[in-house]
């Protein structure tokens, strides 16, 4: 081979490898992958759930609760509704006779009432509300029956004027045979005058109670003031039927 050859062939060799070292160079472009392929995905509005930034969040919440607020509180110039008037006169209102009887059944009542006094329930109470719904020009029945429940809590139905009068008179009646009972009873010396004492004893207690129950406040001044009327006058009615039954003996 002539230096000519020689010369050529050393010209090939060294161009080669700087090909390969090219090719090499060039390589790892082509098969790895760039720091922003290996970087994560950044979030946009393709992701399904728009971002919202702090400010858009809080001014939602803001109109949500401005929202809420509106809805439950009154609307702008819209007058609030006034309260409908009540039907109950306003002294049926404020009556408080029978307060302590709340919750009470009229059978029970009507029961203690029978085993002390000749008086139903019914009886007690329209004699009660007669006495202070009486005006000027007479009692007001119309009142008293119209408003019977809410006069009387263990009273349920309502009752006419006719009603209403009638308990007022079958009170009256039972006060007026039970008083001439008792009279007699006092006139004719069938009591001595300690029994007598006792009978006068027993109904004041029972009349007492009643009257605290309907809400009279007694004082035990007022109590022994009114005991003492009765005993005196029921020791003038014993010395009177005496002396009666002595000149008709005389007789």
């Amino acid at each position: 081979m002539d230096d000519d050859g020689l010369n050529a062939a050393r010209v090939d060799a060294e161009r080669e490898p700087a090909s390969d070292a090219d090719q090499d160079a060039q390589s790892p472009s082509d098969s790895d992958p760039s720091p922003e392929s290996n970087a994560p995905p950044e979030s946009d509005s393709r992701s399904g759930t728009p971002e919202t930034t702090p400010d858009e969040g809080d001014s939602e919440a803001s109109n949500d609760g401005a929202d809420e607020a509106s809805s439950d509180g009154p609307m702008p110039n819209v007058p609030d509704p006034e309260p409908e008037e009540s039907d109950v006169p306003e002294d049926v209102q404020k009556y408080a006779r029978f307060t302590k009887m709340d919750g009470a059944q009229y059978d029970r009542v009507n029961e203690f009432l029978r085993d002390r006094t000749y008086i139903t329930a019914r009886e007690w109470a329209i004699a009660r509300l007669c006495s202070d719904f009486r005006t000027e020009t007479g009692v007001e029945m119309t009142k008293i029956g119209e408003n019977l429940p809410e006069l009387v809590p263990f009273m349920t139905d309502t009752y006419t004027p006719q009603a209403v009068n009638q308990a007022r008179s079958s009170f009256e009646d039972k006060v007026r045979t039970a008083g001439a009972t008792f009279l007699y009873g006092a006139m004719c010396d069938f009591f001595t005058a300690e029994e007598l004492d006792d009978v006068m004893y027993e109904s004041t207690e029972v009349a007492k109670f009643l009257l605290e129950v309907e809400g009279v406040d007694l004082s035990v001044e007022d109590e022994l003031e009114a005991e003492e009327r009765i005993s005196s006058v029921m020791r003038e009615v014993r010395a009177a039927s005496e002396e009666l039954r002595e000149q008709e003996d005389e007789e």
